[in-house]
């Protein structure tokens, strides 16, 4: 007998009534004379959702469309309900939400094509010799395939991780077998370490950046408008060495009792034997992501001039029309590939609420109020700037989402550091930065963490930990490596 599912649904009660109740007490505090009641209304709304989002009331795109009605029906934007409405849906005319959206559904195919393990298994059958090694082969696996995978858990979740499972079970190092200390929780963490310096390397290597670089341009006036290339060689030099320092660091907290695995090499290169020779579609998808780095990075432009200037989601449509096209990938695979139209809603959910805040008023009248209160602390732009980021990057403790994180607290932050006379450019670098460092210290931090977490390798105590000391060691890399890299390239 067939069982019905009527009256089932996605609400948890208790989180959602928490959420109400906190937008309700928003609402009924004393307003600021300088924030307008739709301000101090969208305010309330906002932090309502953000609320949501952090107890995980309903998935994150359900929520996105109880906002968007809420901010369409309320008229908080205009009292005119045809403009209500465009306001509230006027965010998904943006062309960073559908880079993204478009680059996650690019993305899967270097699932289905198997290029993504090929990638993988030939840099251990090259550097997987020793432990260390296959560690640095999974790290520079990773980056190999992050300008072009914006679902950081895609990447490190959904390619890495077989791949570093399949050769810590080579060595018979599993969580069953109680001996991951063999292999198995070494490479587990660099598996999930590298994700968050990738993340932060390029703008299409994790959803929420885009977000960033809308933030970064809201709280500068346009003045600083991070393109792809910009962030990319922005990024480049203090990624590099957080990559280099990654798995020397991890090997050092946690060595494992394996350091030499030439069965390793051997395995990875057995596995790429049973792929056998590289196959139409994955040449053509090698081909494409190799199409899209150039034009990202402005090739055409450079060589042929400004009247070859695409924009960023231009290229991505363009590469996602060609694996149409060429049958790499059908219809059906886009249309089965949730994350991208999740995000799609999500995303453009959370920047339409964030757009309005700042033109609302709310983000000016929150960045002054912050202000004031470090002013008195009497510290000067670079203690101002130093605080900011420490509490942005460790109120990650917090979330479990670094796009409700980057939502509720970078726009204002941004503001204050550029108010107290912080350089704009390293200051925003480095705040971005954080927004993706930040991923390293929690089990719950971003999708990937409970992906890898879950599979049982690294115990809780010891997660977090390394989550602690590799933040420590991300952040002095991008502030060090990074400031001398930025200063060499006339940033300030």
């Amino acid at each position: 007998m067939s069982q019905t599912h009527e009256g089932a649904s996605d609400l948890r009660l208790v989180p959602a009534l928490v959420a109400i109740v906190v937008g309700l007490v928003v609402w009924l505090l004393p307003q600021p004379a300088e924030v307008s009641d739709q301000g101090w209304l969208m305010l309330a709304m906002f932090i309502g959702t953000i609320a949501a989002i952090i107890g995980k009331a309903m998935p994150i795109g359900a929520l996105s469309i109880v906002a968007i009605a809420m901010v369409a029906a309320s008229g908080v934007t205009s009292d005119q309900p045809g403009t209500a409405i465009r306001d509230a849906l006027g965010s998904f005319t943006s062309p960073l939400i559908w880079l993204i959206a478009v680059a996650i559904m690019i993305s899967r195919s270097l699932i289905k094509t198997g290029l993504g393990s090929r990638i993988g298994y030939y840099f251990i059958s090259v550097f997987g010799k020793r432990t260390l090694g296959i560690g640095y082969a999974l790290a520079l696996s990773e980056l190999t395939i992050a300008p072009v995978t914006p679902s950081n858990t895609a990447r490190g979740g959904g390619i890495m991780h077989p791949i570093m499972q399949s050769i810590a079970h080579s060595f018979g190092s599993t969580p069953e077998n109680g001996n991951t200390g063999k292999i198995g929780k070494y490479l587990a963490l660099v598996n999930y370490h590298s994700n968050p310096i990738t993340s932060a390397m390029f703008v299409t290597a994790t959803a929420p950046n885009p977000l960033t670089v809308k933030l970064i341009a809201e709280a500068t006036g346009a003045a600083i408008t991070l393109s792809w290339t910009t962030w990319a060689l922005a990024m480049l030099l203090p990624g590099l060495a957080a990559i280099a320092l990654m798995p020397l660091v991890l090997y050092l907290l946690y060595p494992p009792e394996i350091k030499k695995t030439e069965d390793a090499a051997s395995f990875a290169r057995q596995q790429l034997s049973d792929l056998g020779r590289m196959q139409r579609d994955e040449k053509i998808t090698l081909g494409v992501f190799v199409m899209l780095l150039l034009l990202w990075a402005g090739v055409p432009a450079w060589l042929l001039g400004d009247a070859f200037a695409l924009h960023s989601a231009t290229a991505a449509l363009i590469g996602l029309a060609v694996l149409l096209l060429t049958g790499v990938l059908t219809w059906k695979d886009v249309l089965n590939e949730k994350s991208a139209w999740d995000t799609l809603v999500w995303f453009g959910a959370l920047v339409m609420m964030a757009s309005q805040l700042n033109q609302l008023g709310v983000v000016a009248w929150f960045s002054s109020t912050i202000e004031g209160l470090i002013t008195q602390t009497g510290v000067g732009w670079l203690g101002a700037s130093s605080l900011l980021i420490l509490v942005f990057l460790y109120s990650h403790y917090f979330f479990a989402s670094t796009t409700a994180h980057i939502t509720a607290m970078m726009g204002a932050f941004l503001a204050v550091g550029l108010a107290m006379g912080a350089p704009a450019m390293p200051f925003v670098l480095s705040m971005a930065a954080a927004s993706s460092i930040m991923m390293t210290l929690t089990h719950y931090a971003t999708g990937t963490s409970p992906v890898i977490f879950g599979s049982g390798y690294v115990p809780l105590g010891e997660w977090w930990r390394a989550g602690f000391i590799m933040s420590v060691v991300n952040l002095l890399v991008w502030v060090v490596v990074g400031g001398l890299w930025w200063k060499l390239l006339g940033y300030w």
